[in-house]
């Protein structure tokens, strides 16, 4: 992440969060997905602090930013309070208002954040993903046997854990292989952010927080999007996914984030399911499109 600085902020509940930041311009919140850190964004992020105060962020549980204890209730690792965590660090930053983009796991949180904090989130981007519930409430064979890590990682402890944990850099290789377009992992990923990922992935506070982020969405976030009865997004939403990956061949992604958002727009890119590291241009361009139509 050349030109961005390193900082540890404070998140909620005592949780220390890794982040950088970097560029000038209105501040924009960059969160990243399974199994990865903040780097996910290293090919991106330079383009978009050009116009932008980027922060790009560990989740809570991930990367370098703190893994606190979990309950029967796996709630310290709800989206909630993992929304809470990167609510707090902009606001540590003198943020109270911000553009929101997220990939994967991060997209779930920045659902989850602009729904508790619809006046601090004036623009959301979701890159690769379907709501949550009802991705879960359409599971078939077809879902099921693609998203097969929805259903290993939310076992109980600590079957995922030991068997993760007994060869972390397989895993972290055959799961990166298995959702990138093609498959060619040293094509898409730099030796640098792989090196890191199999890094973050050999500490088995990682391995069992990243465990406690599945095992939360499918008891206290269904538990909270319940809740909410049918209330919808109040920011317009970016939908971005893969035209060669899981969710465009599963999903009708518009049609499902219309259900839960007043405004949405979004289109395919020519990729798998990490974007930002698969065609990193488009990417920057169509975050750019979105975020900046609201610039001077």
């Amino acid at each position: 992440m050349k030109g961005f600085e390193q900082r540890t902020l404070p998140g909620a509940d005592g949780v220390s969060i890794n982040a950088v930041v970097g560029g000038s311009g209105p501040p924009l919140l960059l969160l990243h997905g399974y199994p990865q850190t903040h780097v996910m964004w290293h090919k991106v992020a330079p383009v978009l602090a050009r116009r932008f105060t980027v922060v790009a962020t560990d989740l809570r549980g991930y990367g370098d930013s703190g893994k606190p204890p979990t309950d029967a209730d796996h709630a310290p690792y709800s989206k909630r309070a993992m929304g809470a965590d990167q609510l707090a660090v902009m606001r540590s930053l003198g943020f109270d208002c911000f553009f929101l983009a997220g990939h994967d796991r991060g997209g779930r949180v920045a659902h989850r954040l602009a729904l508790d904090h619809p006046d601090a989130i004036s623009r959301l981007a979701v890159l690769d993903i379907a709501p949550t519930r009802e991705m879960y409430r359409g599971t078939t064979m077809s879902f099921a046997y693609a998203y097969y890590h929805w259903f290993f990682l939310t076992q109980p402890y600590d079957l995922p854990e030991r068997l993760i944990g007994a060869d972390p850099e397989y895993y972290i290789r055959r799961k990166l292989t298995g959702w990138s377009a093609g498959g060619d992992v040293s094509r898409i990923f730099t030796p640098e952010a792989l090196e890191e990922y199999i890094r973050c992935f050999n500490d088995p506070d990682v391995v069992h927080a990243s465990c406690e982020d599945y095992r939360a969405s499918i008891a206290i976030d269904i538990a909270h999007d319940d809740a909410d009865g049918g209330r919808k997004l109040e920011p317009p939403l970016l939908c971005l996914w893969g035209a060669r990956g899981v969710v465009e061949r599963l999903f009708d992604v518009l049609a499902l984030w219309r259900s839960r958002a007043e405004t949405v727009t979004g289109a395919a890119l020519s990729s798998g399911h990490y974007l930002a590291e698969e065609v990193p241009a488009e990417t920057a361009d169509a975050l750019v499109a979105f975020f900046g139509d609201q610039l001077p």
